[in-house]
């Protein structure tokens, strides 16, 4: 029996160890860089193409924040999965993971104030009066920005450890204000099938963190 269960660890720490040298390959990054900018390239070969329905723009502004949620779901599914699986290598990811977030974030809100109110500042400002969804997008995209402006080793210096962390569980907020947004957008519409997908999928991934860290190891 005891040999049976040593065999059967060592049979499933096999991939695990190659998956975990194939995250530490220095094209790990490089190949998560270019698949992080798949679905803008695709985006704008739609719009190159006028394939993108019959309002481009709102196609545009809506697929631009599909895959803001996206992104933010991988990047809070990095810890999850490394703690489960013990993949340490997954955590280099996640800082790219975290910017392209952001990035996709702000190109939402550009193509939003770009498409929708013609870059004019003060039919923004009216419009985020207005519409609390649009409101609470934007509490959220300042969060992200101050995150993605902080992802970096000197403001983890300058901030200190403790102040960096407790900034960046922020994250969680921002996770609802996310739902929240998508949530009232949808609400016009009565469509409320993908958001719950998208809660259920934050909540598991936010509920996890505490359930993997106070989970006891083997063997001890």
């Amino acid at each position: 029996m005891a040999y049976a269960s040593l065999a059967g660890r060592a049979a499933s720490a096999a991939p695990r160890a190659l998956l975990g040298r194939a995250l530490l390959h220095r094209a790990a990054k490089p190949l998560l860089f270019v698949l992080c900018l798949l679905p803008l390239a695709w985006l704008v070969y739609g719009a190159a193409l006028d394939r993108l329905g019959a309002n481009p723009a709102e196609a545009l502004i809506r697929s631009l924040g599909d895959w803001t949620l996206r992104l933010l779901c991988l990047t809070l599914a990095v810890t999850p999965l490394r703690m489960g699986f013990a993949l340490p290598a997954l955590a280099r990811l996640r800082r790219m993971l975290g910017v392209y977030t952001f990035f996709y974030a702000a190109l939402h809100l550009l193509s939003y104030a770009w498409f929708d109110m013609g870059l004019d500042g003060g039919e923004i400002a009216r419009d985020v009066a207005k519409r609390p969804f649009i409101l609470v997008g934007m509490c959220g995209f300042v969060l992200l920005l101050l995150l993605a402006a902080t992802s970096f080793n000197r403001a983890i210096r300058w901030l200190g450890a403790r102040r960096w962390q407790r900034l960046h569980r922020s994250v969680y907020l921002i996770a609802g204000l996310a739902i929240l947004h998508f949530f009232w957008m949808r609400a016009g519409k009565n469509d409320f099938a993908e958001v719950a997908v998208y809660a259920a999928i934050l909540a598991a991934l936010l509920l996890a963190r505490p359930l993997l860290r106070n989970k006891p190891r083997s063997g001890s």
